[in-house]
C-alpha cells in the first residue's frame, strides 16, 4: 500500500480542511481583536480622555489624586513628564480630537502603554481588588497633555493586554479543532481512498480478454457501487472479446476453406502464367488473412512469455533474410535476456526489416542495451517518411505507397501489427528520419 502523502486523497482533504480552519480562525481572531479594541476604546480610552478634559477645564482648582493610587489626573508644572517609548498614535489622535471638540487648546501630546510589574504595585502600596485588577490588566496607559502656559496634565490608566491572551486562546482553539476535525477527516479519507487505490491498480492491470484482477467492493456505498460497475464493465468487455474471437475463428475457417478449394482447382489451368498468377493471388489472400487475424487476436495471444536473449532473437531473424538473399547487416551485441513472447517479437522485427527492404533494398539492424531499456534499431537509406506522417503510418491499412502492388506497399498492416506486439510487451515503437536520408525504426523494450 502506498504511503499517504499530501498528494493522496486523504492528504488533500486534510490539507483543504486545515486551510479552511486556519482561515476561519484567522477571521475569528481579526473580528475578536477588533471587538476587543473597540471595547477598550469605549471602556478605557474615552474615560481616560474625559478625565483629562475635565481636569483641564478645572485647572484653576485641579483635582489631584495621589500617585500612590495610580489613577486620576495630576497637573505637573515644574518639569516635562518623562514619557518615552512607543507612541500609540491612535490614542494621541483620540485625545487631540476630543480636546478640540471641547474647545480646549493644547500643545504636545504624548502617550505610551507600558507593562506594570509586581514591584511597582508593591511600592505604590496598592492592594486588594485594585491590585488584582492591575495584575489582570497587565499594563498602564500613561498620557500627558501640554496646556500652554499652565503645565502638563498627566494620567495613569489601567490598560488591558487583550491581544496576548487572545492569541494564545485562539491557538489553543485551533489546535483542538485540528485534533477533533482533522483526525476524523483523515480516517474518512483513508476509508474512501483505500478501495479507490485498489480500483485504480485493478484498472491499470486490466487487459481485455484476460481475467479481471481480484477486487472486492469495499468502502462507502458510492465507492462500492463504482467498484461493482467496474467489475461488470470488465466482464462485458471480456464477453465482447470472446465473441470477437469466435467470430474471427469462424471467418478464418470460412475463408480458408474456399481458398484451399481454389488452390486445388487452379491446378487444372493449363496456362502456366495464369496458374502462377492465381497461386500468387491466393497466397496473398492467405497472408492478408493471417495479418488481419493476428492483429485482431493480439490481445489474447496463445504464446506464453519466456526469458529470451533479444540479441540472439534478432540475429536469427536477420539470418532468415540473408538466406533469402537480402542485404541485411546485423551489428553484434552482448547477450540481453528479456521476458517476452519470442514468436510475436520475431514477427514485429521481421515486419520492420521487410519494410526497410521494400523501400530501401537493404537494412542495418542493431541492438543497444541501456540501464533501463533494450533498443532494437532497424535502419535503412530509403526515401524516408514525411514528418507529419510518422505516426499515421502505424494505423491499420495506411499506406504511403498508393499503388495496389503488395510487393511495393503491402496492405498497411505490418507497422500496425508491429506496434501492437511491442506495446503488448510493455514497450514502444517509433520512426524517425535519418540525417542524409533514410529511416530509423526503433523498438524500445523495458528491462
Amino acid at each position: 500500500m502506498r504511503r499517504l502523502g499530501p498528494t493522496s486523497l486523504p492528504g488533500q482533504i486534510a490539507l483543504l480542511v486545515a486551510v479552511a480552519l486556519f482561515v476561519a480562525q484567522a477571521l475569528n481572531f481579526t473580528l475578536l481583536l477588533r471587538e476587543r479594541r473597540a471595547f477598550r476604546f469605549a471602556e478605557i480610552t474615552l474615560p481616560a480622555v474625559t478625565r483629562l478634559i475635565d481636569a483641564a477645564e478645572r485647572t484653576g482648582a485641579p483635582r489631584r489624586t495621589g500617585d500612590d493610587r495610580m489613577r486620576g489626573v495630576r497637573l505637573v508644572t515644574d518639569r516635562v513628564p518623562p514619557l518615552r517609548g512607543a507612541v500609540e498614535t491612535d490614542v494621541e489622535r483620540t485625545i487631540r480630537s476630543n480636546f478640540a471638540e471641547a474647545g480646549i487648546r493644547v500643545g504636545r501630546i504624548a502617550a505610551r502603554i507600558r507593562p506594570i510589574d509586581e514591584a511597582e504595585i508593591r511600592d505604590r502600596g496598592i492592594g486588594g481588588r485594585r491590585a488584582e485588577r492591575l495584575r489582570r490588566m497587565g499594563a498602564l496607559l500613561d498620557a500627558a497633555v501640554e496646556l500652554p502656559g499652565r503645565g502638563w496634565l498627566v494620567s495613569h490608566t489601567p490598560w488591558p493586554m487583550a491581544e496576548r491572551g487572545l492569541l494564545w486562546q485562539l491557538l489553543a482553539q485551533t489546535f483542538i479543532l485540528y485534533v477533533i476535525v482533522l483526525l476524523p477527516v483523515l480516517w474518512i479519507g483513508r476509508r474512501i481512498a483505500k478501495p479507490l487505490r485498489r480500483l485504480a491498480m485493478a484498472a491499470r492491470a486490466f487487459h481485455p480478454g484476460r481475467p479481471l484482477p481480484a477486487i472486492e467492493p469495499s468502502g462507502p456505498q458510492d465507492v462500492r457501487l463504482l467498484i461493482s460497475a467496474f467489475i461488470d464493465l470488465g466482464q462485458r468487455v471480456n464477453a465482447m472479446v470472446d465473441e470477437k474471437d469466435r467470430m474471427l475463428g469462424a471467418i478464418g475457417h470460412d475463408l480458408r476453406t474456399p481458398l484451399a478449394a481454389l488452390r486445388v482447382r487452379i491446378e487444372s489451368v493449363e496456362d502456366d502464367t495464369d496458374r502462377a498468377r492465381m497461386a500468387e493471388t491466393i497466397d496473398e489472400m492467405n497472408a492478408t488473412l493471417d495479418d488481419i487475424l493476428s492483429l485482431a487476436r493480439l490481445g489474447r495471444p496463445s504464446e506464453a512469455a519466456t526469458d529470451v536473449d533479444v540479441a540472439a532473437l534478432v540475429d536469427a531473424v536477420v539470418d532468415d533474410f540473408r538466406d533469402l538473399g537480402h542485404d541485411v547487416d546485423f551489428v553484434e551485441a552482448a547477450r540481453v535476456p528479456l521476458h517476452l513472447r519470442p514468436n510475436l517479437m520475431r514477427r514485429a522485427v521481421r515486419n520492420l526489416i521487410e519494410n526497410a527492404i521494400k523501400y530501401a533494398g537493404a537494412a542495418e539492424v542493431r541492438v543497444e542495451t541501456g540501464a533501463h531499456a533494450v533498443t532494437i534499431v532497424v535502419a535503412d537509406r530509403g526515401p524516408g517518411i514525411p514528418v507529419d506522417r510518422l505516426d499515421a503510418v502505424f494505423d491499420p491499412f495506411i499506406r504511403l505507397e498508393t499503388s495496389r502492388n503488395r510487393d511495393t506497399g503491402g496492405i498497411g498492416l505490418g507497422l500496425a501489427l508491429a506496434r501492437a506486439i511491442v506495446r503488448d510487451a510493455g514497450g514502444e515503437i517509433a520512426l524517425a528520419n535519418r540525417d542524409g536520408g533514410g529511416l530509423n525504426a526503433t523498438i524500445r523494450l523495458p528491462r
